[in-house]
């Protein structure tokens, strides 16, 4: 769900990829499971996990693919589309596992998320492994799964296309009517495609998927590693299951309070502030860039190359050309990364000059069911305004007090003409432990957001990397914060009070980046 953009070597999207370089066979029954059992640390024996797993609906475990590590095993749980009807129709969820380094060592099971909504997760065992420390691949055996809707569980598919999957998009009072359509279009055909069998692909019912693998497995507790929207999943599973919930990790967090309209229009005043922070940044490299050496005239640069490209769309080579609205998009998400925004907009510079730019490689569609489950959940969790004229004034009012993105992050969406959820948000209030790790310029979850988390989050310790850029942070080379997080895996111990790292001088290391056109 999101507006066709160039590829990273340009901007970051706002949807980026976590999805691991693994092929994933479709679910079947046949095979067994050759790995190891669980050791004398392990909080149920291998023969009761069987067991129960059986009981519980899951298919037994099989090779993953062809072209997959032996270990890389794969099944499939049956549980309840509608959780108030146990014994009604059933969906499938996909799941996969890589067991323990160290059966000895054993503590229990890490459930894996890459965040969305929308996010593929079965193969990220596979993608983990090489990047999570010894210590925690000790402890744990790591649990992917693709949620409800997506991927190898059963899916949705709205038929949409590529226009209909196209989301966020700017506001003018002349484009308005064809928006409004377009919502109201794209709605219908996920209504008519699915009926009411859609309300249910929620964060709830996610939540209470990941309960029923837990008991599948035979365990307890969970653990967890979430990013993005998945730290709104993982928050959600503490408050519905507060006993279950081991070591929970959140890693660039959401607001629960704000699912999920005001989630994005927080990304409007947000944005202004990067932007300044980044105009004085720039300045201050002006014999470098030449965007300015105040940060008025870094500035001015900016907008009078969205104003060029209004009148001349900049012509990227291959057929591609941005305009104004496609400049602020590319960049919104990029002010937050100081040299990768200026490197951006002196590559933008250029192509308006007419300069030869380097190949610039476009960033493929969502699919039609990224897309739709994305919608699903967005809409599906909370009730979002109906009144075409809320959004059309809000758009407005946005694009006035946050020029940069405010119509994006107010226009319409399908959710205005989706079916009211079938219960209400989640409210966030307990005082299970937790983790919340967080850079203090993320274009898609904010400090601010992370900070609302935290409120939620009672029992919770936050790790804020002062002055970190980007969406994510467990695993992307910043050692203090990696350190913590290892830390509060492996022991259980959190720190005393919230702290703070410095963030890391040199390029970002980014071995996977969290999911989401949302997050």
């Amino acid at each position: 769900m999101k507006v066709r953009r160039l590829a990273p070597a340009l901007a970051i999207s706002v949807l980026t990829t976590l999805t691991p370089a693994v092929a994933v066979a479709a679910p079947n029954s046949a095979g067994a499971d050759a790995g190891p059992g669980a050791g004398a640390g392990a909080l149920q024996t291998r023969t009761a996990q069987a067991a129960t797993g059986a009981a519980a609906g899951l298919s037994a475990w099989r090779p993953c693919g062809a072209d997959t590590p032996a270990d890389f095993r794969c099944a499939t749980l049956k549980v309840p589309l509608d959780y108030r009807k146990p014994d009604g129709g059933k969906i499938d969820i996909a799941v996969s596992r890589i067991r323990t380094a160290d059966p000895a060592k054993r503590r229990g099971v890490l459930l894996l998320n890459p965040g969305g909504p929308g996010g593929e997760g079965l193969g990220l065992p596979v993608a983990f492994r090489p990047e999570l420390p010894k210590a925690v691949l000790d402890r744990y055996d790591l649990i992917g799964f693709d949620p409800r809707g997506i991927g190898r569980s059963t899916p949705l598919g709205c038929g949409l296309t590529e226009t209909e999957s196209m989301w966020p998009t700017p506001y003018t009072a002349r484009t308005f009517p064809a928006d409004v359509a377009r919502s109201r279009e794209t709605a219908a055909k996920c209504r008519t495609a699915h009926g009411a069998a859609l309300k249910h692909f929620t964060t709830r019912n996610t939540a209470r998927d990941m309960d029923r693998i837990r008991a599948a497995l035979g365990e307890r507790a969970i653990s967890y590693l979430g990013y993005s929207y998945g730290t709104y999943l993982g928050a959600v599973y503490t408050q519905m299951f507060p006993r279950r919930a081991d070591r929970m990790v959140l890693d660039s967090a959401v607001d629960p309070k704000l699912a999920w309209r005001e989630t994005f229009r927080k990304w409007a005043p947000e944005a202004e502030s990067a932007f300044r922070r980044w105009t004085a940044w720039a300045a201050e490299r002006d014999a470098r860039y030449g965007f300015g050496a105040t940060p008025a005239a870094v500035t001015d640069t900016f907008w009078d190359l969205v104003a060029h490209a209004d009148r001349t769309p900049i012509d990227l080579g291959a057929g591609r050309t941005l305009n104004g609205d496609g400049v602020r998009d590319e960049m919104r998400g990029l002010f937050f990364q100081a040299t990768d925004a200026a490197d951006a907009l002196g590559l933008l510079r250029d192509a308006a000059a007419g300069k030869p730019v380097p190949p610039l490689p476009e960033e493929p569609p969502p699919s039609d069911n990224e897309a739709s489950s994305q919608f699903a959940v967005l809409c599906g969790d909370a009730a979002w305004p109906r009144s075409p004229g809320t959004y059309a004034r809000d758009s407005a009012r946005g694009a006035e007090r946050h020029p940069l993105y405010g119509d994006f992050a107010s226009n319409i969406t399908p959710c205005a003409f989706w079916d009211r959820p079938v219960e209400p948000p989640t409210k966030v209030d307990n005082r299970v432990g937790a983790l919340i790790l967080q850079n203090e310029w993320d274009s898609q979850t904010p400090l601010s957001t992370a900070l609302g988390m935290r409120r939620a989050l009672k029992g919770a310790r936050m790790v804020t990397v002062d002055e970190g850029e980007g969406h994510g942070v467990y695993l992307y080379g910043n050692a203090c914060a990696d350190a913590v997080a290892t830390e509060y895996l492996t022991t259980g111990r959190l720190p005393a009070r919230d702290t703070t790292c410095a963030a890391t001088p040199g390029p970002r290391v980014a071995p996977f980046a969290p999911r989401g056109d949302a997050f």
